[in-house]
């Protein structure tokens, strides 16, 4: 289930009008949380982007999670679909998936926790309409005020280790990959999408990585973001895959 610090926060939403964009979740084994979660996502795009777009993928789920995500969607009043993986391919493939069949000038996904609360929407999707950057995305590390509930200490220093390597094996010069909240300008960038290939959770990397020698622009943005149990990362198995998938990317490309 989603916690009550999000639940209280979409309790208070506020009304930003913002131009059309699709807006994609991808999600695996998220039964416990999906209804909740799509049923939020829906009222926030009713009220702040009615021409909008909800693309949900189903990443290979072996519980409810696709059931309840048909259900859900079925009374929706905006444009929504979902897309079915089997099997499972990985959140990389997921997010690529679902963002290459949008039908929007703008992409943006969202991992199905909400970590980064809906209304921090317009931060990312307002530099892109305005002709600004290609691709925003949101970030734990500029300002780490603005995390509410924060990971396990060990997932946090893992996570601002893996960073540094980051940093060392790509020359990124970003703070935090890693944040499940990032937005596109889809004709920018298509080819980077279409060229990517990891299939895994280090994907934020490489398209990151490709869209700067694209010579695409990107903006990290702080935003406010929660910690919520129920994470598919596996420490120390993942953690291991993300790094040998980053260092491969200096090596392939």
């Amino acid at each position: 289930m989603l916690s009550p610090s999000t639940i209280d926060r979409f309790n208070g939403l506020t009304s930003v009008m913002l131009p059309p964009v699709s807006i994609v979740i991808p999600c695996f084994n998220e039964e416990a949380r999906i209804g909740q979660t799509l049923r939020f996502t829906l009222d926030y795009i009713a009220h702040n982007a009615p021409e909008s777009e909800l693309i949900v993928v189903n990443d290979g789920s072996t519980d409810a999670t696709g059931a309840i995500a048909r259900e859900t969607l079925g009374s929706a009043k905006i444009a929504t679909r979902l897309l079915e993986n089997f099997p499972n391919r990985g959140k990389g493939a997921a997010v690529r998936s679902g963002l290459l069949a949008a039908q929007r000038p703008i992409g943006l996904f969202s991992d199905a926790d909400l970590s980064t609360p809906l209304e921090e929407t317009p931060k990312l999707i307002e530099p892109i309409a305005n002709g600004e950057v290609d691709i925003a995305f949101g970030s734990r590390a500029l300002d780490r005020s603005l995390i509410g509930v924060h990971q396990p200490w060990r997932r946090e220093q893992g996570g601002r280790v893996f960073n540094l390597l980051v940093r060392l094996a790509t020359r990124l010069p970003f703070w935090d990959t890693q944040c499940g909240f990032k937005a596109f300008r889809l004709d920018a960038c298509r080819p980077i999408l279409e060229a990517a290939r990891i299939q895994g959770f280090a994907f934020d990397v490489e398209l990151l990585y490709l869209a700067q020698r694209a010579g695409l622009r990107i903006c990290e943005v702080p935003v406010r973001w929660n910690h919520a149990e129920g994470s598919k990362v596996n420490f120390f198995s993942d953690s291991l895959q993300m790094l040998r998938e980053v260092i491969g990317l200096r090596l392939h490309l």
